[in-house]
């Protein structure tokens, strides 16, 4: 795997991964605080969420569970001092489909978070990392 990191101008930059896809980072600078793009550290966080997203799809489609949609909303915390790495991330999914088995949903984000996503692996190393769920069925009345 590569990729590839291009300076623009100020705090802004354009990666690049090795399959051709480009976006833009950065964080607030200067006195009009513009942000281009998301800061890389939340990108290790949006990346950790569709690395286990990835997976809880993958696992229900397997299961023939009728999967829709799958949300994954995610805080985190970071250490007050340099490097300052995540210490907290919690993951909540949201996952909709027309009868899905809550207890299929909650294998299927486990073995994400505990066995097959790359990045929730890394970041436990200095994380704690929770997660809850909740199951929406499409076919019942809004």
């Amino acid at each position: 795997m590569k990729a590839r990191i291009k300076w623009v101008e100020g705090r802004t930059f354009v990666g690049q991964s090795g399959s051709g896809h480009n976006v833009v980072l950065g964080t607030a600078y200067g006195p009009e605080g513009s942000t281009p793009g998301p800061s890389p550290m939340e990108l290790v966080l949006i990346g950790t969420g569709g690395c286990s997203a990835f997976d809880v799809v993958h696992i229900l489609e397997k299961g023939r569970q009728p999967v829709e949609d799958c949300i994954v909303e995610l805080s985190a915390e970071r250490a007050d001092l340099e490097p300052k790495v995540f210490t907290r991330i919690h993951m909540h999914f949201v996952v909709k489909g027309r009868g899905l088995a809550a207890s299929k949903v909650e294998r299927a984000v486990a073995l994400s978070i505990e066995k097959y996503c790359s990045a929730s692996a890394m970041l436990a190393k200095t994380a704690t990392i929770t997660h809850d769920f909740e199951v929406v069925d499409t076919a019942s009345p809004v």
